[in-house]
């Protein structure tokens, strides 16, 4: 026979199916490997080490180089339990509800539980108004940069947390001209 007929004629012979599992045993191969594999034997030590040029690494394992700098972590400790689990589908379940039925999204604090901080007034107090002459809008927009100044970046920008802080206010300039000191 012919290489290139023997190559065509397996290419169209059909292939042998495995015989698909019973109905009820369909799940069964799952339910074994699942039963076998307790919660403990997935859990594993989280490692923390720096190498020699300083780099730091996280990794289950640490080279044997570097086993007395390492700490490691259980990652046990951080585990949920059944009832903790189900707190918190509760929790997320309710959320999403008032979410899309009220479109209102709950405190940030109120969910998880834990304590707010009471909430102090954004600086400057002051709001601008028309009625406000040059000389106060100027030190209102000087109050609002010293607000915004710790929050700078290396590269100019502002960090978010910022405007949870700080009022935001337009430079008098275009109203008022330039700054006469």
């Amino acid at each position: 026979m012919d290489f290139a007929l023997h190559i065509k004629t397996k290419m169209y012979l059909p292939r042998p199916r495995a015989a698909p599992l019973p109905h009820g045993n369909r799940m069964l191969p799952l339910a074994l490997v699942l039963a076998f594999v307790s919660p403990g034997a997935l859990a594993t030590p989280v490692c923390r080490w720096v190498d020699a040029s300083g780099q730091t690494h996280v990794a289950d394992t640490v080279p044997s180089a570097y086993q007395a700098g390492a700490s490691c972590t259980d990652s046990d400790q951080f585990e949920l339990t059944p009832a903790q689990q189900r707190d918190a589908e509760r929790r997320t379940a309710d959320e999403q509800f008032r979410a899309r039925n009220l479109g209102v999204l709950p405190p940030a604090g109120a969910a998880s539980g834990l304590p707010r901080a009471p909430r102090s007034a954004k600086r400057p107090t002051d709001a601008i108004t028309d009625a406000t002459d040059c000389p106060t809008w100027w030190r209102i927009y000087d109050e609002s940069s010293a607000c915004f100044g710790p929050f700078r970046t290396t590269q100019g920008g502002i960090k978010p947390e910022a405007f949870d802080q700080c009022n935001e206010v337009a430079s008098p300039e275009l109203k008022c001209g330039p700054r006469r000191n």
